[in-house]
């Protein structure tokens, strides 16, 4: 891997043999620990108030006594206790988040479900029941006296497989997982799914569950200084070509211009590698940099003072930062960078013709940024 060698360019979203027009985004929805949908989401935002509480040390014996969870969620209380017994936290929490991006969609989404694709962005599934699945092989009398009926949950792709079966999305589903970057390469992927022509339209999102086993691994993974409490749930969003949005009675609340990602070798290239994504991810949409009115940052160090660096000198936008109101949300912590963009979209902000941004700089070497027009 070379220093800020180009991962992957989305290109011009809407283009190719699959496109009959602009991509665009006409609906999302979020889980989160502002609550459950998109109005919870948006009015935690305008509140600017932090969603991140005291944990209980006795149901989470881990290194963090801060969180921000999901209050009150479970598998059962969300879905209903049949078919829920044995899913797990992150599969419920993809599963509901999908449910309320369906519902905000209509029932007219679903009429050819084979033509409507699912691309979930996850971690490494769910960290609790792959550790508790293992152990039980470990601890039981017999390797194999464990519960198959909680084996799906240990592979990467569970929660967008169930997502799918529990609505009836019989079109390509896709599990993407790339940590901080997780949400924006799920949403690159969703964007040349369509332009390839495999589907109609694409549900698209990032879901994350907070559990002491992953609590144990994230506090391994940072720096000591580095280690701000963490967040769950899941973020969704439609993307469709325009004229099929309106034509479904759904206003585009943005365009998807591009995606872009960028790697670095050195914790020193992050910032440079982020500058040359964005100009790059302007430079291929075609756009100028003093059009950019909204940034969503990941929140790494030195990342906003990248962005500043590939926009005309004296820009001034508006930030969201999403990180400190929702903790690190880890796999689905773009996801709703993205989802922020859009409740803005749906305050009036930016006005029409100019841009947003999400970025975000992940620990493990790549950089990557989404343009969006209004």
């Amino acid at each position: 891997m070379t220093s800020a060698a180009t991962l992957d360019a989305a290109g011009p979203a809407g283009s190719g043999p699959g496109s009959t027009g602009e991509l665009v985004f006409s609906a999302w929805s979020a889980v989160s620990p502002f609550g459950t949908g998109a109005e919870a989401y948006s009015a935690g935002l305008r509140s600017a108030t932090s969603a991140v509480g005291a944990l209980d040390p006795e149901a989470y014996p881990g290194p963090y006594e801060r969180a921000g969870l999901v209050d009150g969620f479970s598998a059962a209380a969300a879905l209903g206790k049949k078919g829920t017994r044995t899913m797990d936290r992150v599969t419920a929490l993809a599963v509901s988040t999908v449910g309320e991006l369906l519902e905000r969609c209509g029932s007219g989404l679903l009429e050819r479900p084979e033509r409507v694709g699912l691309v979930l962005g996850t971690g490494s599934g769910s960290v609790q029941s792959i550790m508790d699945f293992t152990r039980d092989s470990l601890t039981g009398d017999r390797p194999y006296l464990v519960d198959p009926a909680r084996f799906p949950n240990t592979v990467m792709n569970r929660a967008a497989g169930q997502s799918a079966i529990w609505h009836g999305i019989k079109g390509p589903n896709t599990t993407i997982a790339g940590g901080w970057l997780t949400g924006l390469l799920a949403l690159g992927y969703a964007a040349r799914l369509h332009r390839g022509g495999h589907c109609d339209r694409v549900l698209c999102g990032a879901a994350e569950e907070f559990s002491v086993q992953r609590a144990w691994l994230e506090w391994h993974a940072a720096e000591e200084a580095a280690r701000p409490p963490l967040g769950e749930g899941g973020a969704a969003w439609l993307l469709e070509p325009g004229d099929e949005a309106r034509a479904a009675g759904r206003e585009p609340l943005a365009r998807l211009l591009t995606t872009r990602f960028r790697a670095y070798h050195r914790p020193q290239d992050a910032g440079p590698a982020l500058t040359e994504c964005v100009r790059g991810a302007l430079a291929e949409a075609g756009v100028s940099g003093g059009a950019v009115r909204l940034v969503a940052p990941l929140g790494a160090p030195g990342e906003e003072y990248a962005v500043l660096r590939a926009l005309p000198a004296g820009s001034d936008p508006e930030w969201i930062r999403c990180r400190p109101l929702l903790g690190d949300a880890s796999a689905a912590a773009t996801g709703f960078q993205l989802a922020a963009v859009l409740a803005a979209a749906g305050d009036g902000r930016p006005a029409a013709g100019e841009l947003s941004l999400v970025t975000g700089i992940d620990r493990d070497g790549t950089v990557g940024c989404a343009v969006l027009a209004r």
